[in-house]
């Protein structure tokens, strides 16, 4: 008797920030995944310009082809970012927006996972309200609970590193719940 058939996840970081404690917990997550499951960091964030109609018109550039290709060949997609001025930070927000114009839109009927992590005590939850708004309409599924905030960041991750045991286990969890999640859309 076989386990579960393999999942591919996808992350993506909403912060371009040398240093980000985002990164720093999506960095972490594949040494918490259950066993049959991956996670490829889509780093090409920084590399997406602004949309504009204007490019649009001349062809999608490549590194938005490159972010609509790898959520559209993951099984689901793990998103961290931290909260700006209430909300989704630009360039997520911009990446997004480009997406959301391929053909196939690769969001529709994807598993999303949510998280976010800032330093202060309510861990960036009025970013992934806003966020899951966004996702709503794009027809992404993302996961209701158990929901990650991270709060007092800051004082979990050590050079660069997330190094709280009890996070490490909340996400190793976390990770574990998505998984299943994920497994019964693909079902």
């Amino acid at each position: 008797m076989t386990g579960p058939a393999p999942l591919r996840l996808l992350g993506i970081c909403g912060s371009l920030r040398a240093g980000s404690y985002n990164a720093a917990v999506l960095a972490a997550l594949p040494s918490l995944l259950p066993e049959g499951v991956s996670l490829e960091i889509f780093s090409g964030l920084g590399d997406i310009p602004l949309y504009k109609a204007a490019l649009l018109a001349a062809g999608f550039p490549a590194a938005v082809t490159a972010v609509g290709v790898a959520v559209a060949a993951a099984d689901g997609v793990v998103i961290i970012s931290p909260e700006y001025n209430y909300s989704v930070p630009g360039v997520l927000k911009n990446a997004i927006d480009w997406a959301s114009r391929l053909s196939p839109q690769p969001f529709a009927g994807k598993p999303v996972s949510l998280m976010s992590a800032s330093m202060g005590i309510l861990g960036g939850a009025r970013m992934q309200y806003h966020l899951r708004q966004i996702l709503v309409f794009l027809d992404a599924e993302p996961m209701n609970k158990p929901e990650v905030f991270i709060g007092a960041v800051h004082q979990k991750v050590t050079d660069g590193q997330l190094s709280d045991p009890g996070t490490r286990a909340f996400l190793a969890d976390h990770m574990t719940a998505f998984a299943t999640w994920t497994r019964r859309r693909k079902d």
